[in-house]
């Protein structure tokens, strides 16, 4: 039997090639929460531009904060338990919801598929792993609410806050919270409210729409990380992840949830322009990274 030749040069070679991987792919974890750099030459100025919005933008917003009462959101999550809306797949879940004008939204015309390719490819040219662009690929899907069936735009998208204690003042149009009946409820216009201090983020109602839906039908239908899950559920929470409020109300565990959303709020916010996505030449990246952490359907 000839003798077996071991080249321990190669040995050493595999080892330094298998070392770079590990480092690359140690870098690939940690990469997620470094600054963005697609949007280092735009100008942050002339997004969410709320006191000069279009009457259609701030009519929504009156009657969302009228409407977005303590009972409304507990009505509403009781109803998401009680049935499935539909079953099918991600990107055609994507094409659905292309028939959708966001009403609150004052910075894009543009299609919501295109939205999402944008949000998506702006992660991409940064070199955020792959769970973060799926993320963005997917965010505004629970915007589908509106076609399921939902009482109107007002439950489906816009700045989300807190209900069941006092409105804060750092959100958008503060003074239209006078015409809910909540602000004048002896324990919901408290500071506390219904809640304890520091109790955490998961025990408080954030007001319903299509980040708390969407959060709810993937979070047992995917294998995104707590990161990917925390963005998708808290990227319209303005209030709390860029103007500070509602902290008295978390706990260490949102500490991460708030550094997550952080994270993801320029691509969501910043990628918005008027220049189409080529959506045909996306499509097959974009279905093969569904793929990596979707089944073929999920339940929505």
């Amino acid at each position: 039997m000839p003798a077996v030749v071991v080249n321990t040069h190669a040995g050493h070679e595999l080892d330094a090639v298998s070392d770079a991987v590990d480092e690359v792919n140690a870098l690939k974890v940690q990469i997620w929460d470094s600054q963005s750099e697609f949007d280092s030459t735009k100008d942050k100025t002339t997004f969410r531009q709320y006191e000069t919005a279009c009457d259609r933008v701030k009519n929504f917003y009156k009657e969302q904060h009228e409407k977005q009462t303590v009972a409304f959101n507990i009505k509403a999550r009781t109803e998401f338990k009680s049935r499935k809306r539909a079953r099918m797949g991600i990107w055609q879940a994507m094409e659905m919801l292309n028939t959708l004008v966001d009403d609150s939204d004052p910075d894009t015309e543009l299609s919501q598929i295109e939205h999402l390719l944008q949000t998506a490819e702006a992660i991409r040219h940064d070199g955020k792993p792959e769970w973060m662009q799926v993320t963005g690929l997917i965010h505004d899907l629970g915007k589908l609410l509106y076609l399921f069936g939902s009482e109107g735009q007002w439950d489906v998208v816009g700045d989300t806050f807190v209900v069941g204690c006092a409105f804060s003042d750092k959100n958008i149009y503060p003074g239209t919270f006078a015409g809910n009946p909540d602000f004048h409820d002896a324990v919901y216009s408290t500071k506390y409210g219904i809640y304890e201090p520091n109790c955490g983020l998961d025990n408080v109602m954030v007001s319903w729409g299509h980040d708390e839906y969407l959060y709810n039908v993937v979070k047992d239908q995917s294998s995104l990380p707590a990161e990917g899950l925390a963005m998708i559920r808290y990227h319209s929470f303005y209030p709390w992840h860029r103007e500070g409020a509602y902290t008295h109300l978390m706990n260490e565990k949102d500490h991460a949830a708030l550094e997550a959303a952080r994270a993801f709020n320029p691509y969501d916010l910043y990628s918005k322009s008027d220049e189409p996505c080529d959506i045909e030449k996306l499509r097959p990246y974009y279905q093969d990274l569904i793929a990596k952490f979707f089944p073929s359907e999920i339940d929505w």
